[in-house]
C-alpha cells in the first residue's frame, strides 16, 4: 500500500481542513482532541500498521475540520513505528496545519518535538497546554515572547477546562486560511555540518522542488535514514537508491565529515545536540519559577511509590483495594441487571408462546442464544463497569507509568520491555483490551511476547471463577471477613499469574522469540488531579462498551452450540455427557473431572460462562442455570465428589488456560498471524496442563488427600 493511500484522509468537502495534532506523551494531547471533537471520532489501525489512528470532525465558523489525532512520540527520528507514522504523515500526508502539543510544566524537553516538526512544515501552531498546571506549580510562560522565537503562533490552553479551546480553533483557522503565515526558527548545526547540508540540500532541491523541505531531508540522507529513503520513493515515485549523482553527492559529504574526525554514527548524537540546546536557549528565554521547588512534592511521593523497599507493596496493596471494590461493588448491580435480563426472557417466553411457535424453536433461542446472552451481560458489565474506571482513574492521576517503573527491571530479566507491566495492568478488566494496548511496544518481538503471555493475568470474566471457588472452598471460615480472605486469595492468584508472565516471558525470549530487552524511555508524569466525569466517560465508550460488544458477538452464537449439546441425545445420553465421559480420565489426571474440562472448552466463547455450564451439566438440565446461593453451589459440588483440592486446580487452570474467543480474534487481528493466535492457543494451555497435573500428583503422592 502506497504512502498517499495509507495517509488519505476521508473528505466531504473539498473545502475541508486537515489538521495534524502532535505532541510528546503526557501532554493532554487526547484530552484537547476529546474536547474538539465530542463525540465526532472514530478509531482504528493506520492501514498495515498496528498503531492507533484516531480521527474527528469539528466546525468553526463555518469551516469543517478533519483532526487526526498523531501517536504520542518524543521525536520523528523515526526509532518507533510510532514515530515513523507521526512522522511520516507530516512529511507525506499534507495536513494543512500541524499543531503541537506541549506540556506548560516541562516546555523544554516538549519544544524538542516542536523543533522537529518545525523542520519539516511551517504550517505549525504551538500549543501550550496545562497552563492551570504550570500557574499551580508557579510556572510563568511568556507565550508571545515564545511565539516570536519560534516564528509560529502559540496559543496556551488548560484543555480540562476548556479554556484556550476557541482561541486556538481560531488560530487553526488563520493558519490554514493564509491570514497567519509562520515563518519558523531554522536550527543551526555547527559549520562543518552545515556546509555538509548545503552540498546534498542544492541536488535535492532540484530533485523534489517545493513539494518538502529540502534542508530536512538532506540532514536525514546524511544520517542514512533508510525509512525515510523508502517513503520518499513511495511518495514521489522516485527510486532515489538508483539515482548515482545522489550517491556521489552524499558520499562526497559524508567523506568530509570524517575528514574532521564526525563518524556517521555518531551524527544523530550531534543533531539532537543542536535541537536540544536550541530548545534549552529558547526555554531559559521565555520561561520563569517563582518557586524553584515546584516539583519536589512529586518527588516525595514518588521516592515512597517507586522505591525498592515500598514500591511493590504498595502497588499489590493498590491492586487489591481496586479488585476489593470491584468485587463488593459488581455484587449488587449485576444481580440486579441479572434479574431484569431475565424479566425480558420471561416475556420473551411469553411472546413465542403467544406466537405458537415450536418448543425447540424458543428453547434454541430463549433458552439457549438469550440466556447465554444475558449471563455474560450480567456477569461482565457490573465488573468491567467498575474496574475499568478506576483503572483509567489510575492512568488519569499518573500513576500507571509508576507501576511500569517498579516492573520494568522484572521484565527486563526476563528479556522482555518494561512497558509490558501496563499492558498486563490493562489485561486485569479484559485480556482483549490487554492484547490491544500491546501496540505501545515499539519492539515486534517484544510486542508478540507481551500478546502471548497477557492471557496468564485473570480478566473480569475470571474473576467469578475465583471469586466463587475462593469464598467456597477457601474463605467460608472467615465469617464477617469473607469478602476480605476472597481478595487475599484472588490476589495471591493474581501475584502467582505475574510470577508465571515472567517466567513464560523469559522462556519465549530465549526459544522461539529470541532477543535483547530494548531500551525505552520511561516518562514519570506529574501527578494530576483526575477528572472524575470525564474518566467515567471514557473508559465506558472506549474501554467497557467495546470489549464487551466483540463478547456479545460471540456469546450468541455459543448459546446455541452449549444447548445443542446439552439436548441432544445419542441413546439416552447427551452429547455434552458423551464428551465428559470421555475426557474424565485425563481431567482426573489434573485434579479435575471431564465436567469441568468440558465446562472450559464449552466457555470458550466467553471465560463467564464456564461455571453456569458446570452448574447445567452437575443439574442435567438443558440450559444454562445458576444456583441461589454460594452454599447451594458447593454443596452441588461435594456432592458431584469435589474435594479441596479439585477447587484449587480449577483455579490454577482458570488462571492458566486458553484465551476466550474474544482474545483471540484480538489477537489474530493485531498479529495479522494465524501462526501467533496459534502460539497464543497453546502456551497457557500447556502451562496450567503441567502446573494442575503437579500440583494434583504431588498431593496425592504425599497424602495430602
Amino acid at each position: 500500500m502506497g504512502l498517499k493511500e495509507m495517509f488519505k484522509v476521508e473528505l466531504e468537502s473539498p473545502d475541508d481542513i486537515v489538521v495534524a495534532l502532535a505532541g510528546n506523551p503526557n501532554t493532554g494531547k487526547s484530552t484537547i482532541f476529546n474536547s474538539l471533537t465530542g463525540l465526532n471520532q472514530h478509531t482504528g489501525n493506520w492501514p498495515g500498521k498496528t498503531v492507533s489512528n484516531a480521527q474527528g470532525k469539528f466546525t468553526h465558523r463555518n469551516n469543517r475540520y478533519i483532526l487526526v489525532d498523531l501517536p504520542g512520540t518524543y521525536s520523528l527520528l523515526a526509532n518507533s513505528v510510532e514515530e515513523q507514522v507521526a512522522r511520516d504523515f507530516i512529511c507525506f500526508g499534507n495536513p494543512h496545519v500541524t499543531v503541537v502539543v506541549t506540556d506548560a510544566t516541562c516546555l523544554e524537553r516538549n519544544l524538542n518535538l516542536a523543533l522537529q516538526i518545525m523542520e519539516i512544515t511551517d504550517k505549525v501552531v504551538v500549543c501550550v497546554n496545562l497552563m492551570d498546571e504550570a500557574k499551580r506549580k508557579k510556572i510563568n510562560i511568556d507565550l508571545g515572547k515564545l511565539s516570536n522565537l519560534l516564528g509560529v503562533p502559540v496559543v496556551g490552553t488548560s484543555a480540562r477546562n476548556g479554556k484556550g479551546l476557541e482561541e486556538l480553533k481560531d488560530v487553526i483557522r488563520k493558519v490554514a486560511c493564509g491570514e497567519i503565515n509562520p515563518k519558523p526558527i531554522q536550527i543551526s548545526y555547527d559549520d562543518i555540518l552545515e556546509r555538509a547540508i548545503q552540498e546534498v540540500e542544492a541536488y535535492i532541491q532540484d530533485l523534489i522542488g517545493n513539494q518538502m523541505n529540502s534542508k530536512w531531508i538532506a540532514l536525514r540522507l546524511i544520517d542514512g535514514d533508510q525509512a525515510l529513503i523508502d517513503s520518499m520513493n513511495d511518495y514521489l515515485n522516485l527510486n532515489l537508491s538508483e539515482d548515482f549523482l545522489l550517491k556521489d553527492t552524499l558520499e562526497k559529504a559524508r567523506k568530509e565529515l570524517e575528514a574532521e574526525n564526525i563518524q556517521i554514527e555518531d551524527l544523530r548524537d550531534r543533531i539532537v545536540s543542536s535541537i536540544v540546546k536550541t530548545a534549552e536557549s529558547i526555554s531559559s528565554k521565555v520561561v520563569s519559577l517563582d518557586n524553584k521547588l515546584h516539583n519536589q512534592l512529586d518527588r516525595k511521593i514518588d521516592n515512597i511509590l517507586t522505591s525498592r523497599l515500598f514500591g511493590i507493596p504498595i502497588m499489590i496493596a493498590l491492586l487489591g483495594f481496586v479488585f476489593w471494590l470491584t468485587i463488593e461493588g459488581a455484587n449488587i448491580p449485576s444481580a440486579m441487571l441479572a434479574k431484569g435480563l431475565f424479566w425480558i426472557e420471561g416475556q420473551l417466553s411469553f411472546f413465542f408462546t403467544w406466537l405458537g411457535t415450536p418448543v425447540w424453536v424458543h428453547d434454541i433461542i430463549v433458552l439457549g442464544m438469550y440466556r447465554t446472552l444475558a449471563w455474560v451481560v450480567s456477569v461482565m458489565l457490573p465488573p468491567m463497569a467498575i474496574f475499568f474506571p478506576l483503572f483509567t482513574l489510575l492512568e488519569d492521576l499518573g500513576y500507571l507509568p509508576r507501576v511500569a517503573f517498579n516492573l520494568d527491571h522484572y521484565f527486563k530479566k526476563a528479556c522482555t520491555h518494561g512497558k509490558q507491566a501496563l499492558t498486563m495492568c490493562m489485561g486485569f478488566g479484559c485480556n482483549a483490551a490487554g492484547v490491544i494496548a500491546c501496540r505501545i511496544i515499539d519492539s515486534p518481538r517484544e510486542r508478540l511476547i507481551a500478546t502471548i503471555t497477557n492471557n496468564f493475568v485473570p480478566c473480569n470474566g475470571r474473576f467469578p471463577t475465583l471469586i466463587a471457588l475462593a469464598s467456597i472452598f477457601i474463605a467460608g471460615a472467615a465469617g464477617a471477613f469473607s469478602s476480605i480472605a476472597a481478595t487475599l486469595s484472588v490476589l495471591a492468584a493474581i501475584i502467582l499469574g505475574i510470577i508465571i508472565t515472567l517466567f513464560n516471558s523469559k522462556l519465549l525470549s530465549k526459544t522461539i522469540l529470541r532477543g535483547l530487552p530494548s531500551s525505552f524511555t520511561l516518562e514519570l508524569p506529574p501527578y494530576r488531579k483526575p477528572q472524575i466525569g470525564k474518566v467515567i466517560v471514557r473508559s465506558i465508550f472506549d474501554r467497557t462498551l467495546f470489549v464487551l460488544g466483540r463478547a456479545i458477538a460471540i456469546a450468541a452464537p455459543a448459546g446455541l452450540v452449549i444447548w445443542s449439546m446439552a439436548n441432544i441425545t445419542m441413546g439416552d445420553t447427551s452429547i455434552l455427557t458423551h464428551c465428559a465421559r470421555f475426557l474424565d480420565p485425563f481431567a482426573r489426571l489434573l485434579g479435575l473431572d471431564g465436567y469441568i474440562i468440558t465446562a472450559f472448552i464449552l466457555g470458550l466463547p466467553a471465560n463467564e460462562i464456564v461455571i453456569p455450564i458446570l452448574i447445567m451439566s452437575y443439574m442435567s438440565k438443558g440450559s444454562i442455570l445458576e444456583l441461589e446461593s454460594l452454599a447451594e453451589m458447593k454443596q452441588l459440588f461435594l456432592d458431584n465428589g469435589w474435594t479441596w483440592l479439585t477447587a484449587v486446580c480449577m483455579m490454577l487452570f482458570s488462571l492458566n488456560h486458553w484465551p476466550c474467543a474474544t482474545t483471540l480474534w484480538t489477537i489474530r487481528k493485531e498479529t495479522q498471524s494465524w501462526k501467533w493466535t496459534w502460539v497464543s492457543f497453546f502456551v497457557p494451555t500447556i502451562t496450567g496442563t503441567v502446573l494442575c497435573f503437579i500440583v494434583a500428583q504431588g498431593v496425592r503422592l504425599l497424602g495430602l488427600i
